[in-house]
């Protein structure tokens, strides 16, 4: 039986409503193609107005990679993080959080103080959000094959691991050392952050690879809700957090 038979079985045998939810779900896809390929072939300057418009609502979440998108209080909370005491100098890496890249790039002009800002994502789409510049595919099976003028430069790091396990907190934590500007490199009253946003359940973990880092005040959510109880991991304390108790 072929693949195209098996399936034709398998739409027999749903109820109607599924039908209709499946066809739904199948027309929201091909419109939102249909919006993605509006977007490439609209001018820059269309393009980067919609784009702080609507940031995230561009994009649709795919479970099966794991994606969960930040709420939009938390996304804003963690570029403040990222954005707080920085200069033209300072270099910002965004590793496997997309929302807190289009949080940052929603901001008034005035309000980035730097252009060096950077986007890791697997999800090749987010291309179309940071630009080809300054995004670079990023595989954490592949810790270190990753194609960026970033590398070793980072001055502020925010990486959220996708998967719930220590292979893959593991494997994401070569990619952040491999980012952070060294101690012997680092600039001139330029303080290093780092900052990992994962399950509470990852805690032996993180302190095993981020041993600079503690567990903080902050509980990031998401915007459809997760069951998993998220934390947040840093290595400094600010006005949006201090080290949990």
């Amino acid at each position: 039986m072929s693949d195209s038979d098996s399936g034709s079985d398998i739409e027999l045998t749903l109820s109607a409503n599924a039908l209709s939810a499946l066809a739904e779900f199948r027309q929201e896809e091909q419109q939102r193609q249909e919006e993605f390929q509006k977007l490439y072939d609209e001018t820059d300057e269309d393009y980067q107005r919609k784009k702080k418009q609507e940031g995230m609502n561009l994009f649709q979440e795919d479970w099966q990679l794991s994606q969960f998108w930040y709420s939009d209080s938390t996304a804003d909370l963690l570029a403040d993080a990222l954005l707080d005491g920085a200069n033209e100098d300072t270099v910002i890496a965004v590793v496997s959080a997309p929302s807190v890249y289009a949080a940052i790039q929603k901001r008034p002009a005035n309000e980035i103080p730097t252009k060096h800002i950077y986007l890791f994502e697997y999800d090749q789409r987010f291309e179309l959000m940071a630009g080809k510049k300054h995004f670079a595919f990023y595989d954490y099976k592949d810790p270190l094959e990753f194609d960026s003028p970033a590398r070793g430069k980072v001055d502020r790091l925010l990486i959220d691991p996708p998967f719930l396990n220590e292979d893959c907190q593991t494997k994401s934590s070569i990619t952040a050392k491999a980012l952070l500007v060294s101690e012997s490199e680092r600039k001139v009253n330029q303080d290093t952050r780092l900052i990992s946003c994962t399950g509470e359940r990852m805690h032996d973990v993180i302190s095993k690879v981020y041993p600079t880092t503690k567990i903080t005040s902050f509980l990031p959510e998401h915007a459809n809700g997760l069951s998993n109880e998220f934390r947040c991991y840093a290595n400094f304390e600010w006005k949006g957090w201090t080290f949990a108790k």
